[in-house]
């Protein structure tokens, strides 16, 4: 491996939420009256879910509260990137630390545990650590500083993610999740 710490985004880069997110999100847009493209939603989330909030469905402040809803039943069954494991205990066995950077609140949690990944992570930051969101270095600047990272690399499926990683001093890498991870981080 190249470096000793790496510091990973969640959705789309090791969990393949997207689709899930997507189906739930129009969805919840139906039950509102609204249809959208999967596609264009798809596109849409991406960019974040406010983003897409604000597109299809921006005055009805309850939206939000049931789309979160019908995500959480989807996300039950949660699917890693092709590769996410095999990365991850590689990563561990050669003596580097894995450590987890995510929007989302406590349910990483528990997709983790799903997942079976959890015990390759050095520390968790959620939304619920109250950092600022990715592009904010906040949180990648408290874990260099925390556990001394001198030789980091920060995975996003998203410029924010680089974006982050980057002004915190550390290298990035940006997937599309159209290889195995296993293929390109090193």
């Amino acid at each position: 491996m190249n470096y000793h710490d790496y510091i990973w985004d969640l959705g789309g880069t090791l969990l393949d939420n997207y689709e899930l997110s997507t189906q739930a999100f129009v969805t919840t847009l139906a039950s509102f009256g609204i249809s959208a493209e999967h596609d264009s939603v798809y596109e849409k989330l991406k960019d974040s879910t406010a983003v897409a909030i604000a597109y299809f469905i921006p005055n009805q402040p309850t939206f939000l509260t049931s789309y979160k809803k019908n995500e959480a039943k989807l996300l039950e069954y949660p699917i890693l990137m092709e590769g996410a494991q095999e990365i991850l205990a590689k990563i561990v066995a050669q003596g580097g630390r894995n450590f987890l950077v995510s929007h989302r609140d406590a349910q990483v949690f528990s997709l983790i545990e799903k997942t079976g990944i959890a015990g390759y992570f050095t520390e968790v930051v959620t939304s619920a650590n109250g950092f600022a969101r990715k592009p904010n270095p906040e949180s990648m600047l408290y874990l260099k500083e925390k556990y001394h990272i001198v030789s980091g690399l920060v995975i996003g499926d998203r410029d924010i993610d680089c974006q982050a990683g980057q002004a915190a001093g550390l290298d990035s890498l940006l997937i599309d999740g159209k290889k195995s991870l296993l293929e390109i981080v090193k």
